[in-house]
């Protein structure tokens, strides 16, 4: 079975409101919601909840995507990525650093690269900017 699931890039402007956007659309049937978190995003699209769970296939439309490329853009990354570089952070620093250093070399990818990549990583789903 194959299904369409669209999420509306105006709802879209941090990341935050990307994990809203996806629990309204994806865990509508669900009782408890995902949370911001990359890998996270990626378990969800393997389908073993939410909408997709008992799909085969995953057409996934992306409307006004090119306002969630800037909403999720350069300035929302560095934030994303200096937050898992503070004092008391468990998360793997040099790794951060160097995505942060990638981000501001100009050759990192952003946060909406990173779900594109997540996305594409599926090759039960299919992508369709709009």
């Amino acid at each position: 079975m194959t299904i369409q699931v669209t999420i509306d890039g105006e709802h879209i402007h941090d990341i935050e409101s990307f994990y809203e956007e996806i629990n309204r659309v994806f865990m509508a049937e669900e009782d408890w919601k995902l949370g911001a978190s990359l890998d996270a995003f990626d378990d969800l699209l393997y389908g073993g909840y939410g909408i997709a769970k008992e799909a085969k296939k995953v057409e996934l439309i992306w409307k006004n995507a090119e306002k969630s490329r800037l909403g999720l853009g350069y300035a929302i990354t560095k934030a994303y990525y200096e937050q898992k570089l503070q004092p008391g952070s468990s998360y793997n620093k040099a790794l951060f650093q160097e995505k942060l250093q990638d981000l501001e070399g100009g050759h990192g990818q952003t946060y909406f690269d990173l779900l594109v990549t997540i996305i594409a990583e599926h090759t039960n789903i299919t992508l369709v900017l709009a």
